[in-house]
């Protein structure tokens, strides 16, 4: 077994050790997510963190971990009355990211079930959590059908196993911790209020202390035993503590002047639901114990606030997370009561700086994009010149607010990641046929297994009431869901685009785009072009919200290669198509339509567009062309590109168009 990195050997990063410990001491806060750029100790801490709690009471030979004081009655491996009880270390399960619901669930066996009624069940990883921690590396890229089934867990404390009327139930109560980098794409709004705490973590920017993380790390792999070994006594004490403030926690007093802060903070925040008053009142009361007090201060009030409210303040995934603590500190100040011991209080939490906000919430990140004023000069409407290396470049302007736009979808089923905008075959959705089962049966179609025993039970010597089923008669359901594909947006960031108030109305409609592409799971890139050529301004990524950052910050002018815009958008599809075959990509091009860069500009663009037609591509055009007097070019290209076009106010959902529109491939 390889011996884990020590806790109290971990350099810095102490707002991320606050809140693990604090989930230690009192596991109903909720757990902790953990969101940072990779390499900065995130996976380590966690690791390390299940060494330190203390062993769990369990009924021996008990898979689901009943506890031998309380069991439980539904337990598949009960009844457990009267039974002795052992003790065990407390586990850390990890789940993978590619994991099926079979082995976070666990499986049923469908043939014995159906033959003989008996419930053979194999546990899954909720199972094995039960009482432990729950660990999932990369948690925003968790597929959507694992997601539900945690938040169901979570919700209720138990699994459900169910198979055609079969079921099985047992207890699931855990400490979820997710460990993930922004960049690579946010969590959905109901998986993210499920952590009780959010920890942002960074690198440090002081040479002493990288030099302390990188001694230690090198000491570590050279002799991982010996390196623990040193940190023992350590480790020991910080063990003890958490006895000991487990032991203090019942005892500690949360008095109605911390509650009146907790109710204002959660108030002045504008957080939704009343989740967060319940973790924040859990957190101060554990981060009292774990100063060894029994009273809960403002100051405990004010880090439980800057560990649980960041992530639930987020309106949308362009939001940044974080608080505004001068705010906190007026509101904690305003509400301060008489029966708080310490009504002046909001200064650093436990530890002081060490333990302070530094990562678990700190300032909101300024906002990078530019002002956007008319202080300089005002960008021309029409073609700019192009600069050497420039190309007419004006400053970028800001996007217009978002709306909700109508549903844009990839034609026919595919096979790609479980997603939200297009049909696909999948293991989720309405049941649509059936087939034999390739490998280990998930869903079965109980009508057509019925219709495939049928036929031989006179063969097979049936006697009694029972079916008699064989392996070969089972029948797996085939299921239709929705997909996630790629959207590329192509985006004319040309002269002829430049005027400020329309490129803020194509800013905001492609800002748009990008939210409903988070809410449908699907992978976004970003190619645009101005000037004399057309760049990659994102590769294909989870992350929307870095889309939406490098479309803050685009600049215009310049001529229009509309041309070198598809080129590269068709060679960004072709490497995209090496990586994930299976993901459908659906191409929309923002543009006037006009195409003035380079030799023929306009036969070029022309032969550039039948590209995308020949190969199938869906692709739609969101025509920007405005003014009394429309050339109709981007109808045009939409044609070439064998798709369809829709102008910007079509674009949104509750326009006069009225239907939502899917992408049409004309015919060749």
């Amino acid at each position: 077994m390889t011996t884990p990195f020590p806790f109290t050997a971990v350099v810095g990063q102490d707002d991320l050790r606050l809140a693990l410990l604090l989930n230690a001491v009192s596991p109903s806060v909720g757990g902790v997510l953990v969101r940072g750029e990779k390499g900065t100790a995130k996976s380590t801490a966690v690791r390390a963190l299940s060494a330190l709690l203390p062993e769990v009471a369990v009924v021996p030979g008990c898979r689901f971990s009943c506890d031998p004081a309380a069991p439980d009655p539904g337990c598949p491996d009960g009844p457990h009355e009267g039974t002795a009880g052992g003790a065990r270390p407390a586990r850390m399960v990890e789940l993978p990211v590619g994991a099926s619901e079979d082995r976070l669930v666990g499986a049923l066996d469908i043939e014995r079930a159906l033959a003989e009624g008996v419930k053979a069940f194999e546990p899954g990883l909720l199972a094995a959590a039960h009482r432990g921690i729950l660990y999932v590396d990369e948690v925003n890229l968790l597929h959507d059908h694992l997601v539900d089934l945690l938040l169901d867990a979570a919700a209720m404390g138990a699994s459900y196993v169910e198979r055609e009327g079969v079921s099985v139930r047992h207890a699931a109560r855990f400490l979820l911790v997710g460990t993930m980098n922004p960049e690579e794409g946010e969590l959905r709004p109901q998986l993210l209020d499920r952590f009780g705490l959010t920890v942002e973590v960074a690198a440090s920017r002081e040479p002493d202390q990288r030099v302390e993380v990188v001694r230690r790390r090198l000491a570590y792999d050279d002799d991982p035993a010996g390196f623990a070994a040193r940190w023992a006594d350590e480790e020991a004490a910080l063990r003890r503590r958490i006895v000991a403030a487990r032991t203090l926690l019942p005892s500690v007093r949360l008095g109605d002047g911390a509650l009146r802060q907790i109710a204002a903070t959660c108030a002045a925040f504008e957080v939704d639901g009343m989740r967060a008053d319940i973790v924040m009142a859990r957190t101060a009361t554990a981060l009292a114990a774990w100063a060894g007090r029994t009273e809960v201060l403002a100051e405990d009030v004010r880090q439980a606030a800057l560990l649980a409210l960041p992530h639930r303040r987020r309106r949308n995934p362009f939001d940044a997370p974080g608080l505004d603590e001068e705010k906190l500190d007026e509101t904690l100040e305003e509400f301060s009561g008489d029966d708080d011991p310490d009504p002046d209080g909001g200064g650093d939490g436990p530890g002081g700086d060490g333990d302070g906000p530094g990562g678990g919430g700190g300032q909101p990140e300024p906002d990078e994009g530019p002002a956007g004023d008319d202080s300089g000069a005002r960008p021309e409407a029409g073609e700019g010149e192009p600069a050497p290396g420039g190309g007419g470049r004006q400053a970028p302007v800001r996007a217009a607010e978002p709306f909700r736009t109508k549903v844009l979808s990839v034609p026919g089923i595919g096979e790609g990641a479980a997603g939200r905008r297009s049909r696909a075959r999948s293991e989720h959705g309405r049941t649509t046929g059936a087939r034999r089962p390739e490998g280990t049966l998930t869903k079965l179609h109980l009508a057509a297994t019925v219709r495939a025993a049928a036929p031989h039970q006179r063969a097979r010597g049936r006697s009694g009431r029972g079916l008699v089923v064989r392996r070969d008669d089972l029948r797996q359901a085939t299921r239709e869901g929705r997909e996630g594909n790629l959207v590329l947006f192509v985006v004319d960031a040309s002269g002829s685009m430049a005027a400020r108030q329309r490129m803020s109305a194509v800013k905001g409609a492609v800002l748009s785009l990008l939210l409903d592409a988070y809410q449908r799971r699907d992978k976004v890139g970003l190619v645009t072009f101005r000037g004399s050529a057309a760049d990659v301004a994102l590769p294909p990524t989870s992350s929307v919200d870095a889309a939406a950052a490098r479309l803050e910050s685009l600049p215009t002018g310049g001529r229009t290669p509309l041309a070198a815009g598809l080129l590269k958008a068709h060679d960004v599809l072709r490497v995209e198509r090496l990586r994930d075959p299976a993901r459908r990509p659906l191409v929309v091009v923002v543009t006037d339509g006009r195409a003035t860069g380079g030799p023929e500009p306009v036969a070029l663009a022309s032969r550039s567009a039948r590209l995308f037609a020949a190969q199938g591509v869906a692709s739609v055009v969101v025509d920007c062309e405005s003014g009394p007097v429309r050339l109709g070019l981007a109808g045009q290209l939409a044609g070439e590109l064998g798709g369809t076009a829709v102008t910007l106010d079509e674009l949104r959902a509750d326009s006069i168009a009225g239907l939502v529109k899917d992408v049409q491939r004309r015919a060749a």
